[in-house]
């Protein structure tokens, strides 16, 4: 009982018409028809405390003459000066954004102030009607009314406070009046008794009718600003809660910060299980989410696996910053989905208003820059916008729009690195290595061109003038040297790779087995399903496939066991070190054995020194590459260094 009186009162002074047997409404919902109603309420204040102040006036001069003068001129200075702030305050705050939720401690405080202005007119037929003269009477007994009908106005779609203000009023006029003893005086009491009770009944049909109303737009605007699946904000409503807090910023410098989420892994999950299971884990992680916010605030969906947050009123960094981490660590249960257990993780960029944007595109473009460093530092990294950050997006945008126009400029070309038959002592292949000559930068590092084209998609077009480069001068070689090509993970989504592999070899006329495939171990983590029928396909076709960078990874033998590679190579970490480090010997060792047992061929990467190459022949490595036995070099290079007797006198060398 005691619990249902507290949710009752909690309610009722909130303006909750549930509370008079009106709809139930969830918080979300009753914020926002508080919402509503203040704002009407502040529409309507700068005029009723004018008139407040004005009725103040006029009842002192009226008591100018009475006993009780001083004590009227003393009241009226209070109200009048009350009025008058609380007026200027109300026409201020209508000057800022209409906000788009309002707690039940603001409605709380609008009912506690309206029932003290009710009080101050209440006291006024108590305290100066009996000793007034008649004139006097008649002016309080009007001032009386129309407050109780201003008043009736003013919260005309909040019962709670127009109760909270008139009844004051109400009681003490009708108790004045009654007790003065004439009929007359009575017959007004009843009047007023009368007078109030239609002003109540009708507060309260407008105020259901309003909240009807509300409730209906309410619904309608969400199938705008909703996103269907979630049912979170969508893109459009974050828009307008950014705008909103931008006015609010520009009036009242009222701060605030705009987080930008990232899931990590969510490709992996749709592969994997489906897009309808995708469907599902965005749900739960909408769900997660919006718990870690205040209630005021709402969790947007802007993208299909981005969400966002702005934070109001934000007086610490610390604060976003204490969400943030709160949004990585409701990532630390796992998901279940389809009866599985999936391990999810997110990545959050943060700016502050205005210290790093005071318009919607700089900041936007700002915390996509801070959650860029954040998801290249990993996943479950929380990264505040940087002025740095900036400066480099900038370049990297340039080198974008330069690296678009780097094929049909001619700045893109390619060299090779030989292969070394340990057995033979022969060159048996060359791996194509692609290069950038910039025309301002310089020579621009694949490292940091590569990514970049990922990114964009610009590495389709130039996987594909790669490939088509490398058959040609493929063709001009001996028949038994073959070329290696590195593909990147973002290739192999393309669904065009097989064919553009198939053309380029066509037109060349180059035997596919002369043309090998290589990929890194890392790019196939938690992938390799989606490579394998490109990988098999490949080998179908003839082509051969190398596993780079084997032993960096974490699943290596999964891979050598599921997927068709017919040469793996040993990282050059392991063969720089493997004659001090026993355990990086012990490493080579072991690789170039089971290679052997799978009957895959194998190569050793960065190999620098002659005894390094004489530990690998006696070891039984296939093949050897690195800048002992050649440097890339360009195409016009390759005739001399296939000669057999340039190869032997290297190889005595």
């Amino acid at each position: 009982m005691r619990m249902f009186l507290s949710t009752y009162f909690k309610q009722l002074f909130a303006g909750d018409l549930a509370a008079f047997g009106g709809p139930q409404t969830d918080e979300s919902l009753a914020g926002h028809i508080r919402a509503e109603q203040i704002c009407l309420v502040l529409g309507y204040s700068t005029g009723i405390m004018l008139a407040n102040a004005c009725n103040a006036v006029v009842l002192a001069v009226a008591l100018w003459h009475s006993p009780n003068w001083i004590y009227a001129l003393v009241w009226a200075a209070a109200v009048a000066t009350g009025a008058l702030a609380f007026g200027l305050h109300a026409h201020s705050a209508r000057r800022i954004t209409k906000p788009q939720f309002v707690s039940r401690k603001t409605m709380y405080r609008l009912v506690r102030n309206a029932f003290v202005l009710g009080t101050a007119w209440g006291i006024v037929p108590v305290a100066f009607f009996t000793n007034a003269s008649s004139g006097a009477q008649l002016v309080i007994t009007c001032l009386c009314a129309g407050m109780l009908a201003g008043g009736a106005f003013a919260f005309a779609t909040i019962p709670v406070a127009a109760i909270a203000f008139t009844m004051p009023i109400f009681l003490g006029t009708a108790i004045c009046l009654g007790r003065n003893g004439d009929f007359v005086y009575l017959l007004v009491a009843v009047l007023v008794v009368v007078y109030g009770a239609v002003l109540l009944r009708a507060v309260f049909v407008n105020a259901f009718e309003f909240t009807r109303r509300i409730i209906a737009q309410f619904h309608a605007e969400q199938s705008v600003r909703q996103d269907p699946l979630t049912h979170l904000p969508n893109r459009f409503a974050f828009n307008e809660t950014l705008a909103d807090a931008l006015r609010r910023l520009a009036h009242s410098g009222e701060e605030f910060a705009v987080l930008l989420l990232d899931l990590d892994r969510f490709k992996e999950i749709n592969d994997k299980f489906g897009h309808p299971a995708g469907d599902e884990f965005l749900v739960q992680v909408a769900a997660r989410l919006q718990r870690c916010t205040r209630a005021a605030e709402h969790v947007a969906r802007i993208g299909g696996d981005e969400f966002a947050l702005i934070m109001a009123n934000l007086t610490r960094a610390e604060d976003a910053l204490e969400v943030a981490e709160k949004f990585v660590a409701a990532f630390a249960e796992p998901f279940l989905i389809e009866g599985c257990e999936v391990v999810g993780a997110m990545s959050v960029g943060i700016v502050l208003a205005p210290r790093d944007g005071n318009t919607s595109p700089d900041l936007l473009k700002h915390v996509d820059i801070a959650l860029y460093r954040a998801k290249k530092a990993g996943p479950g990294t929380i990264c505040f916008f940087e002025a740095t950050d900036d400066r480099s997006a900038r370049d990297r945008k340039a080198l974008q729009r330069d690296l678009e126009l780097a094929i049909e400029r001619d700045e893109l070309f390619l060299v090779y690195q030989p292969f070394l038959d340990v057995r033979h002592n022969r060159i048996t292949g060359f791996e194509a290595l692609l290069r950038w000559q910039h025309p301002v930068r310089g020579l621009v590092p694949p490292s940091v061109f590569i990514p970049i084209a990922e990114e964009t998609g610009l590495i389709h077009q130039i996987g594909e003038w790669v490939i088509r480069r490398a058959c040609a001068t493929l063709s001009t070689w001996p028949a038994n040297v073959r070329m290696a090509v590195n593909f990147s993970a973002a290739q192999f989504h393309n669904s065009g790779i097989l064919q553009t592999v198939v053309q380029a070899l066509g037109d060349s006329g180059v035997s596919p087995r002369r043309l090998e495939i290589e990929i890194t171990e890392s790019m196939l983590i938690s992938k390799y399903g989606s490579a394998s029928s490109i990988l098999n396909a490949l080998l179908q076709l003839g082509v051969t496939v190398a596993l780079d960078d084997f032993g960096t990874g974490f699943s290596s033998l999964t891979y050598l066991r599921k997927l068709p590679f017919s040469r793996i190579k040993i990282d050059q970490s392991f063969i720089r070190d493997m004659l001090t480090q026993p355990d990086c010997a012990a490493i080579v060792k072991s690789v170039i054995g089971l290679a052997q047992d799978l009957r895959i061929g194998v190569v050793a990467e960065g190999v620098e020194t002659t005894d390094q190459l004489e530990y690998l022949r006696q070891t039984n490595c296939d093949e050897v590459q690195g800048y002992l036995i050649g440097r890339p070099i360009s195409a016009d290079q390759i005739a001399a260094l296939l000669d057999p007797r340039k190869q032997r006198s290297t190889h005595a060398a």
